[in-house]
């Protein structure tokens, strides 16, 4: 999947230097990073997949693993901070209860999106990703709000906007026996415009991601001399309301809503359907190959990251080679755009015997990190 050419043209960024303070399991942490791949390894429960997970709140201020980020702080201490050396610039995402502080190369961040626009490109790749294929519409939405974030400025606000609004208008409906229109409808005013917002790029998305995530499944399946016949990997839209009509939709729906007290359209109920062949894939497919889609589509993340924003994403890889078969990894690691900085977790280094790598490399152990 990499592009040696494009990569010229487009020099890959990277993430230089990595700092904690009170960051989950880490009183302090600090360490240098290559361009090139760096594996940190140890035993379960160490803190691996802790250092990815600081990256990425760092760089795209999320999480992968909780969505509160209350958890991320180190257990009895009130906020953390997570700081590193991007691009030449030095960035820093601090968190003391409430309060948040955001800096680029030491003055504070005007907006959100201009600390963002200063930071890298992400995507994530772990062994809950399997979810994407067998899971509900959850984690599917989650993987196209990861995706939109970083691709389109207006994305972020508007989720913002439109789940803050859908708690409070869910609460007025929860909250009376009979609900009150006029209340309900004040935040239906400032749901719909942002739903439709999400409901027109979320379908873009899908449809720019459809033809890499196929290319993708098909280059895995095609290093795997035990795949004799051909499947085709296809994506459908599954909206969860009208982009052009969804004022007129929730009205229509309105009794039904009075009775269930919950709001039946909008971008919440959107999903998609991975089919192999045009059998649904969460319910037909072997776990194997649902695990081959979801690599599939993970790479399409970084394809359309990289062509849409002509810069290479940073891959976070959480302890997911030892999970592949070798055909699989082998063809994973081959598919890998070759400009992105990758950081990966395991605990053994077993299948490096089937696959080395020129790599740097960490120990990791109770919260503590050493070269090797």
């Amino acid at each position: 999947m990499g592009d040696a050419a494009t990569d010229s043209i487009f020099p890959p960024l990277s993430l230089t230097s990595l700092r904690l303070r009170d960051f989950r399991c880490f009183p302090t942490l600090s360490c240098a990073l290559g361009g090139g791949i760096t594996l940190f390894t140890g035993d379960n429960a160490q803190g691996k997949t802790s250092i990815l997970e600081a990256v990425c709140v760092l760089l795209r201020l999320q999480s992968p693993r909780t969505s509160t980020g209350k958890e991320l702080a180190r257990f009895g201490t009130d906020g953390c901070g997570v700081a590193g050396t991007f691009d030449g610039h030095e960035l820093t995402h601090t968190t003391r209860g409430a309060e948040k502080k955001l800096l680029i190369d030491g003055e504070p961040a005007r907006r959100t999106a201009d600390y963002l626009a200063a930071s890298g490109l992400v995507v994530w790749m772990g062994n809950g990703d399997l979810e994407l294929v067998s899971g509900t519409g959850d984690p599917r939405r989650r993987y196209l709000d990861f995706l939109g974030s970083q691709l389109f400025p207006e994305y972020r606000a508007a989720l913002k906007a439109y789940e803050k609004a859908l708690r409070q208008r869910n609460f007025l409906l929860k909250r009376d026996a009979s609900p009150s229109w006029q209340e309900i409808d004040a935040y239906t005013a400032v749901l719909v415009p942002h739903g439709e917002t999400l409901l027109r790029l979320r379908a873009s998305l899908l449809e720019k991601l459809t033809p890499h995530a196929a290319a993708a499944h098909a280059a895995i399946r095609a290093a795997d001399p035990g795949s004799a016949t051909p499947e085709v990997l296809s994506l459908t839209w599954l909206p969860g309301g009208d982009s052009d009509h969804l004022s007129a939709q929730l009205l229509e729906r309105r009794a039904e809503e009075a009775r269930r007290r919950v709001t039946l359209c909008g971008p919440h109920r959107d999903d998609f359907l991975p089919a192999l062949d045009g059998l649904p894939a969460g319910t037909f497919a072997s776990e194997g190959q649902q695990r081959t889609i979801a690599l599939a589509l993970k790479l399409a993340q970084a394809t359309l990251l990289h062509e849409a924003r002509q810069q290479s994403p940073i891959l976070l890889l959480d302890d997911i080679f030892g999970e592949l078969d070798p055909h699989r990894r082998n063809a994973l690691l081959a598919a890998l755009p070759a400009g992105s900085q990758k950081l990966i977790t395991t605990t053994h280094l077993g299948w490096l015997d089937t696959q080395p790598l020129d790599a740097q490399r960490y120990q990791v152990e109770r919260g503590t990190i050493r070269p090797v």
